[in-house]
């Protein structure tokens, strides 16, 4: 491995040496081409040698320490069986300037990690410090409301927690829903029966559900009643009890909607309410979105969490957190 040297942060230069005793997982470590590799110079102005199972990285001290730390709990992954990304080598570069993270692993590889969700297909831990308190409050709070833009996780780790939940029996039923609001677009008359024309706007959590659970289980436990995926306006009259409700694209609700939704709450339930703020797609002269009111009243409750992330959090690929900080910039 020989590269152009990267210039180091300001600061004392410093150097540090790794060694790793599985070589045989060193090239998931290092990615194809030593792409990770690549990521941590990039992302930190270090520079890093490989040779063997031996790594040194050079830069100013603060650099090298957040690449050294990077690294260690990258091993530490592979070690306990998960995959490395590069969404995931973005996010362990992100925590290492946060020592005291509860997500981050343990620096003793037989330690699992303090916080994770554990489904069919994957076991999933934080990737941001937003992440791991949302991760938290998942667990220990009746009603969550998850703020914040695009890609931060708020509703795919919802899901993964409801299904948890479902697999261990906790909770009897998996509720999802979401407004049909059209985001600005018209979609026109759509044919078939009531599931194919509200279809198109729950597929966001048909995806996560796929991610979490193999689809024949999907398949089946929808069939069976145990997940339901719904438009709000299936939640009047209900009272959802034994089960983990989640209504996504909160943001597009009346405030009457939203009253409506969570007093369906039942016994034995958890609701989790994901949405932007900042990207309202209600039509004019409905008036406020129901997810701004709500947290306006609500959020001195007992019992209730407000999880807020911001572009910092977004943990898809890092141009969608630019993406999203240039257009509130801009206020698009």
């Amino acid at each position: 491995m020989s590269r152009k040297p990267v210039p180091a942060r300001a600061g004392e230069r410093s150097r540090a040496e790794l060694n790793f005793d599985r070589p045989e997982l060193l090239p998931q470590l290092f990615g194809e081409y030593d792409t990770n590799l690549v990521a941590l110079e990039n992302r930190l102005g270090v520079y890093i040698t490989a040779r063997g199972d031996r790594v040194a990285i050079e830069g100013s001290a603060e650099a090298v320490a957040l690449a050294r730390d990077a690294l260690r709990d990258l091993n530490a992954r592979l070690l306990q069986g998960q995959q490395i990304d590069p969404g995931l080598v973005d996010a362990v570069i992100a925590m290492a300037s946060e020592p005291t993270l509860d997500g981050i692993i343990a620096r003793d590889p037989s330690a699992p990690p303090p916080i994770m969700i554990r489904t069919r297909k994957k076991t999933i831990v934080p990737r941001s410090a937003a992440q791991a308190h949302y991760m938290r409050e998942l667990i220990s709070n009746d009603i969550i409301f998850a703020l914040g833009p695009a890609g931060t996780g708020k509703t795919y780790l919802a899901v993964a927690q409801a299904v948890a939940q479902l697999i261990t029996g906790s909770v009897q039923r998996l509720i999802l829903s979401r407004p049909a609001v059209e985001a600005g677009e018209r979609l026109g008359f759509l044919p078939g029966d009531m599931k194919d024309k509200v279809d198109p706007y729950l597929r966001p959590l048909y995806d996560a559900l796929y991610d979490c659970l193999p689809a024949e289980q999907v398949e089946r436990r929808i069939a069976s009643g145990e997940i339901e995926i719904a438009p709000i306006a299936f939640m009047r009259g209900r009272t959802l009890a034994d089960a983990f409700v989640i209504l996504d694209e909160a943001q597009n609700t009346t405030p009457m909607q939203m009253k409506m939704f969570l007093t369906r709450f039942g016994q034995n339930s958890r609701m989790v309410v994901c949405g932007d703020p900042k990207q309202v797609d209600l039509p004019g002269g409905v008036g406020a979105s129901g997810l701004n009111d709500a947290v306006t009243r609500l959020e001195a409750i007992p019992g209730l969490s407000i999880v807020r992330f911001t572009t910092a959090d977004v943990v898809r690929h890092p141009i969608v957190g630019r993406i999203v900080d240039a257009y509130e910039g801009g206020n698009a």
